[in-house]
């Protein structure tokens, strides 16, 4: 499976009052297809605000999704928990509703150790047919899939791919060298893009794309056709975005990106609140700013 080089980590669209926009969803989903060409989606990860959604309301976006796409791009389900049961459940569900493949993240709050890491990805991966993307993001979960795991994982036929959401590059080098040549490795960082191409790494897994996708895949492009110096001056054009859009806990700033695109997709559930006034006039001028650079 390939999920392709550009993967969109969707926001969830809420209405007044933060219930999922049905009808936005699809709008969303039909401008992330069209205006930014990303090549997948992926449906209640954290950028969707998963921790805050219902399991009635996960399982019928994944459904809704894998409709409104028609295979125009790959739909991949968030479906990893602290829980191993809760992760198989989920995973069989979103199966059962045709989403194309899987997110596992790594257990948070409950820190396993490296082999209780490798049982639950296993467990996970043997209870569906799916391809599964593993997601590492300690600074979130509080536990690091130390690269020896990964590699020992990547020898499970349908764990096909990796998410590594931290800024160790030797981590993600270690293991690009050593998995075999059909598991991919994404960065789960916009800002580290070119650097996690460059070392061997297959693609993104973005929030940026919401706004820059077709930018973000010049840019990969660039770097896959040899033309570095166009590669890296893109990506010094477009890292203002890459870290704005992270000042403030996402997915807010993503979310009123969005709304300054005409996109309604609403405010954040709480714990996450919205962004200030001040926020918001330093995202118009981030947004203002990256029209005139790439122009």
């Amino acid at each position: 499976m390939d999920f392709g080089r550009l993967v969109t980590a969707m926001v969830t669209p809420f209405d007044e009052n933060l219930q999922v926009n049905w009808s936005q969803v699809e709008v969303l989903i039909n401008y992330l297809i069209e205006v930014q060409k990303t090549d997948s989606i992926v449906i209640c990860g954290t950028t969707g605000e998963s921790p805050t959604l219902t399991e009635e309301e996960k399982f019928r976006l994944f459904k809704m999704a894998v409709k409104i796409a028609k295979g125009r791009c790959k739909i991949i389900a968030g479906t990893g928990s602290y829980a191993t049961a809760s992760s198989i459940h989920a995973t069989q569900e979103a199966e059962k509703l045709g989403v194309d493949g899987v997110l596992v993240v790594a257990p948070y709050y409950n820190r396993p150790s490296q082999e209780g890491l490798y049982q639950h990805f296993k467990a996970v991966a043997e209870a569906t047919k799916l391809p599964i993307m593993l997601y590492n993001v300690p600074h979130r979960t509080g536990i690091s899939v130390a690269y020896e795991t990964t590699v020992r994982l990547a020898q499970i036929p349908n764990i096909v791919a990796s998410k590594e959401a931290h800024a160790d590059l030797d981590h993600m080098t270690q293991i690009v060298t050593r998995v075999p040549k059909d598991f991919k490795v994404y960065s789960g960082d916009d800002s580290l893009t070119l650097p996690v191409l460059a070392i061997g790494g297959y693609g993104i897994v973005s929030v940026a794309s919401h706004i820059i996708g077709v930018e973000m895949k010049q840019l990969i492009t660039h770097f896959l056709q040899g033309e570095n110096a166009k590669a890296t001056q893109l990506h010094a054009e477009l890292f203002p975005i890459f870290k704005g859009i992270f000042r403030m806990p996402s997915p807010a700033p993503i979310k009123h990106a969005l709304q300054l695109r005409g996109i309604k997709v609403g405010g954040v559930r709480l714990p996450l609140i919205d962004v200030t006034e001040k926020e918001e006039q330093f995202l118009k001028s981030l947004m203002d700013t990256l029209k005139t650079s790439i122009q």
